[in-house]
């Protein structure tokens, strides 16, 4: 158990990093005057300029290969996210399982998108969610891929052990 409460905590400290990280990245008086701006038609100016294409900023950063800060931002997108597939499976149970892993990953990122596209305090970008999505699940597949060399390494130990008792 008191390992559980460590992976929560530790989910804690990341769930707050990240909301540091994407929505709340520039100084506070920057997100001050978007906040002054909010009004009539504000959302639907972040409508405007949102991406509901999937695949279409994955395209040109791409096609903009080297420049654009293209490789910080899809590498980046993806990175980001992979410590949650690590640490959400030993905080909480339920998450071990991909279905759910998925589910709660996905609204997770979408929470944030939305809060992006509401507030303007960054851009909804549905490329962010399919990328930051193939983070998680690229941690989760980690999680998983160690916790069965765990095992081996473990059932290996024994049967060492079981040997040099025989002997």
């Amino acid at each position: 158990m008191k390992k559980k409460r460590w992976w929560r905590g530790l989910f804690l400290l990341y769930s707050f990093i990240i909301v540091k990280m994407i929505i709340f990245k520039y100084p506070l008086s920057m997100l001050w005057e978007v906040s002054k701006s909010w009004g009539e038609g504000f959302i639907r100016q972040g409508i405007e300029s949102a991406n509901f294409i999937p695949f279409k900023t994955i395209t040109m950063y791409l096609h903009y290969y080297g420049s654009l800060n293209s490789f910080e931002n899809l590498i980046g997108n993806i990175l980001i996210f992979i410590p949650l597939g690590l640490i959400l499976p030993r905080a909480f149970k339920l998450f071990d399982r991909v279905f759910w892993m998925t589910f709660f990953s996905f609204v997770f990122i979408l929470d944030i998108e939305l809060f992006q596209l509401v507030t303007r305090f960054g851009e909804f970008d549905i490329d962010d969610i399919i990328l930051n999505l193939a983070g998680c699940m690229i941690g989760f597949a980690l999680g998983r891929m160690s916790e069965k060399v765990k095992t081996l390494m473990q059932e290996k130990k024994k049967e060492r052990n079981e040997e040099s008792y025989e002997s």
